[in-house]
């Protein structure tokens, strides 16, 4: 395995683990890295190398709310899941290249149904699943089941159909990526490359008794409050939505964001003369022009942001609402 960029925490650990996936013919794994320093990838292991337990169970009932909310959508019909499920899981060599389109034929209609879903709930209402809602619970459903059936057996036919759909429809739901505003050309291609070895390590774990990561709690229960949170809480809160390892010292990093669109003169005057919803418009244009200046800065979080766009919409939503309060005075 080649590595480029920085890991840490989890996300190290589940990257690096991926060599211990068995092949054919495979008798040993190597790993080049160009990035990382050894003491970081210790450090990353080592919590889980003794004993890893979990603090609070997960609740395999989670996964009927979860159905229950998806089922109030009315975004999946059984018929197209059992249509989908009966084609998927004939042999593999079987499966013609007319058949391939009628997978995508049985998931198509429920991606147009999901674009009729609101974008955003009716406040008046407020209980018309919309977009986000949705989509959030097919994640969170994916997610949970995919981890509770690794340590216990299921029995029901029916969530296992949704959880095989569920996954494929995922990826056909419609997004809009921030990736798409970076088009690189030549005049930053890479010619030269300079190799040298700096050093070659086996890296030694530690006996330190038992690690404990928290559960999987209420699954599907979405964070609302972000926007309540201050700068310093605001690193809580994505790590517990996303689990990300982000710590105290990323907070400069929004810090000195939020510090140079509040002095920004064009955006005072559009807060103070325009409500949230229109003043959004500037503010989402400055705001990505402030976050590419400072990428070098925190290389994690900009990629975090430019990768997951839930994500970048989370971080986004939390300044929009934290700049505006703040020049709109």
């Amino acid at each position: 395995m080649y590595v480029d960029k920085k890991l840490s925490g989890v996300k190290a650990v589940q990257t690096l683990s991926r060599l211990n996936r068995m092949c054919a013919g495979k008798e040993d794994t190597f790993v080049l890295d160009f990035a990382n320093e050894t003491q970081d990838i210790l450090d990353s292991f080592q919590p889980y190398y003794e004993l890893t337990s979990i603090t609070e169970n997960s609740d395999p009932n989670h996964l009927y709310d979860l159905k229950a909310e998806l089922d109030k959508a009315n975004v999946i019909w059984e018929t197209e899941v059992n249509n989908f499920c009966n084609l998927f899981f004939k042999s593999s060599k079987s499966l013609s290249t007319s058949d391939q389109g009628k997978l995508n034929a049985y998931i198509d209609p429920a991606v147009e149904r999901f674009k009729a879903l609101p974008e955003e709930t009716n406040e008046v209402l407020g209980t018309e699943t919309n977009q986000d809602d949705f989509k959030n619970s097919l994640q969170t459903f994916c997610r949970t089941y995919s981890f509770l059936t690794q340590i216990m057996p299921f029995s029901d036919v029916d969530l296992e159909k949704l959880f095989t759909y569920g996954r494929f429809l995922l990826k056909k739901l419609p997004r809009t990526s921030q990736n798409d505003k970076f088009k690189l050309g030549d005049e930053v291609s890479l010619e030269y490359y300079r190799l040298q070895k700096i050093a070659e390590h086996n890296i030694v774990m530690e006996s330190r008794g038992v690690y404990e990561l928290e559960g999987g709690g209420q699954a599907g229960i979405r964070l609302t409050k972000e926007e309540e949170a201050n700068l310093s809480e605001i690193i809580e809160v994505l790590n517990k939505k996303f689990q990300t390892e982000f710590n105290t010292a990323d907070k400069l990093f929004f810090d000195q964001i939020e510090e140079e669109l509040v002095v920004h003169g064009g955006l005072k005057e559009q807060a103070q003369n325009n409500p949230i919803e229109n003043f959004k418009f500037g503010f989402e244009e400055l705001f990505l022009d402030k976050l590419i200046a400072r990428m070098e800065q925190n290389q994690d979080i900009f990629t975090k942001m430019m990768d997951d766009k839930e994500f970048g919409d989370v971080v986004k939503g939390y300044m929009l609402k934290k700049v505006y309060e703040r020049l709109s005075r």
